[in-house]
């Protein structure tokens, strides 16, 4: 791959996936706005994305009727002034498209970020962007699997028992060339994730390391867990809004 076909310099767009009910954590609001150590995981997780190098475009996907600006949970000013707002759909693939088509469309690198992974550190987005700029059509996050995993029938018995030394449990933010993303999404396809998505329209997903920190918040034992790291000091306090 040429860096014709990689272009270097216009820019990346983020898009940040803040839709979800939040009912596995049991809360009486959407996920993105629980709080974590008083402060929103949304926010939380703006605040890794707005230090990204060459950030040109940032949108978040959010609950319908979230999107207004003048909605209660924008209280307070925390919001980035460059954000742009948009509903989600159904299904995540409906939501990140709705997020694709807000953004910019000089931006040449799209990120697609799950806000429940609210403490993910720059250093991740930042080696995701690196790889789809060194020619990569797609990057992911990953870390090794500890576990022994098994692969089981419809009836629950074991059908396998795949090489760990080979698996990852992936993450995000995921990275994707624009021209990439945007062609997979409007292929009609369906996936859990914009890396199956890209994978099934016949591109190859590059995974780079990720991080422990970037876990995703999905029930309470998971809050708990954020709770205590940043109670420990290991993840410093948000610091976003207006920018």
């Amino acid at each position: 791959m040429t860096n014709d076909a990689h272009p270097a310099s216009r820019g990346v767009g983020v898009v940040v996936v803040a839709a979800g009910s939040g009912s596995r954590l049991g809360a009486e609001m959407p996920k993105a706005f629980v709080p974590l150590a008083g402060q929103p995981l949304l926010r939380w997780a703006l605040a890794s994305v707005l230090r990204v190098q060459s950030l040109t475009s940032l949108v978040v996907v959010v609950p319908p009727g979230y999107e207004a600006p003048g909605h209660p949970a924008w209280q307070g000013g925390w919001l980035p002034a460059s954000a742009v707002l948009v509903a989600g759909g159904a299904e995540r693939t409906a939501s990140v498209a709705a997020g694709l088509a807000a953004l910019d469309p000089a931006c040449d690198v799209v990120l697609v970020h799950d806000a429940a992974r609210c403490l993910t550190p720059v250093a991740v987005f930042e080696r995701v962007v690196g790889a789809v700029r060194a020619g990569a059509d797609g990057v992911v996050p990953g870390v090794a699997v500890v576990d022994t995993v098994k692969s089981v029938d419809p009836d629950g018995f074991v059908t396998g028992t795949p090489d760990r030394a080979a698996l990852r449990a992936v993450q995000t933010p995921q990275g994707f060339r624009r021209a990439v993303l945007d062609a997979a999404h409007a292929s009609g396809l369906d996936a859990t994730d914009d890396a199956a998505l890209v994978e099934r329209a016949g591109q190859r997903v590059l995974v780079v390391e990720g991080d422990a920190l970037a876990f995703k918040v999905t029930t309470p034992d998971d809050l708990a867990r954020a709770e205590g790291l940043v109670a420990d000091g290991r993840v410093a306090p948000p610091r976003t809004g207006g920018s």
